[in-house]
């Protein structure tokens, strides 16, 4: 699997849960798998096999607290700008 790049969301809130989505897209976005952690589930995806879906579910859970602890650097920055106009 190369050539993947990877993005993700600051810290959502989906009911009374908090969640990090997680993207993963190649060939110029034409190949794409969105996942959800915690849990590592892979919601959508188009152009990856059910082989490499199964590696980016298990990327997710083994990488869940680093994308998690970033995730929450991104929050944090939001409500700096939110609250600094």
């Amino acid at each position: 699997m190369d050539d993947i790049s990877l993005t993700y969301t600051g810290i959502m809130k989906r009911g009374s849960e908090k969640i990090v989505k997680v993207r993963f897209s190649r060939n110029g976005e034409k190949d794409y798998a969105e996942g959800v952690i915690p849990g590592g589930k892979i919601e959508k995806s188009q152009g990856f096999s059910d082989k490499e879906l199964a590696s980016l579910r298990f990327y997710l859970k083994a990488n869940a607290a680093d994308l998690i602890q970033k995730a929450k650097e991104i929050t944090g920055l939001r409500g700096y700008f939110r609250d600094n106009p």
